[in-house]
């Protein structure tokens, strides 16, 4: 048994080799009459059906070739595309990065105290410490204690220092803490980290006037934090029955999740407006 595919092959090849004795002979005999009038009736068919084919054939391998153009131009264009992507992705990064640095400049210009920009190279993977790493360390006057600030407000304290980098103990752990005070009435007490990411306003008396909204900044009593630095916002306070203290629950200014650049003060003086910013 032939396969269709044979077949169809040989058809065409019959057909041509037809189509050829059929020109040959009118060639020779340009006026035919009887026989040749016949034959070439007979002819005619066959030979449109091979020309259609040999047209049809024609028509596929052109558009084939331009589709194979068409697609290689399509690839040109997609890589093209995607180094464009990626050049203006670079662009953006480059520009919020000095739209960042810039904001840190500015803060700066507040501030009495000398500062260094450090950028943040690390995280403490672990859900039990509220660590970050800094790409600054001895060799640039970092120490263990100085205050880290960014202009939304205070970030932590440098606990670890090595020769290139420090690690930075964010105020939202558990064992950081804080003296500071309303703004807005001066109410003392200290902001301690908590587990959840927000912070406790602890050891404020209950007599005291705080509402949620009020800012809380640092007092600059703990001779680490310089005073009215913006620590967070009261976003909630009770007052039970009994006791003398009254809870007050702070939202840190400060997205932890967020942080790229801070500034590290290395010789902290009190500053003054910047509470106010």
């Amino acid at each position: 048994m032939f396969s269709k595919k044979i077949v169809m092959i040989v058809g065409v090849i019959v057909l041509i080799a037809v189509n050829l004795i059929a020109l040959s002979i009118t060639g020779r005999r340009y006026h035919t009459h009887g026989p040749g009038q016949v034959a070439i009736s007979l002819i005619t068919p066959f030979q449109k059906i091979t020309t259609r084919s040999i047209s049809f054939i024609r028509d596929i391998w052109s558009h084939y070739f331009c589709l194979v153009t068409v697609k290689q131009e399509n690839d040109k264009l997609k890589k093209a595309l995607s180094r464009a992507i990626e050049k203006n992705n670079r662009f953006n990064e480059t520009e919020l990065f000095n739209l960042r640095l810039r904001k840190l400049l500015n803060f700066r210009k507040n501030m009495a105290s000398q500062v260094l920009v450090a950028e943040v190279i690390g995280k403490d993977p672990s859900h039990w410490f509220k660590t970050i790493i800094i790409d600054k360390g001895k060799s640039d006057g970092i120490e263990r204690g100085l205050p880290v600030l960014v202009p939304e407000g205070i970030v932590g304290q440098v606990i670890d220092a090595s020769l290139h980098s420090s690690k930075v103990l964010l105020i939202i752990d558990q064992i950081s803490a804080i003296d500071a005070l309303v703004q807005r009435t001066r109410a003392r007490g200290i902001v301690k980290g908590g587990s959840t990411g927000q912070c406790f306003f602890i050891y404020a008396l209950r007599k005291h006037d705080i509402r949620v909204g009020d800012t809380i900044v640092s007092s600059g009593l703990d001779t680490v934090f310089p005073k009215g630095l913006r620590i967070g916002k009261v976003s909630e306070v009770i007052k039970r029955n009994f006791g003398i203290f009254q809870e007050v629950i702070v939202t840190p200014y400060v997205d932890f999740e967020k942080l790229e650049e801070v500034l590290v003060v290395l010789n902290a003086k009190p500053i003054s407006d910047v509470s106010d910013q």
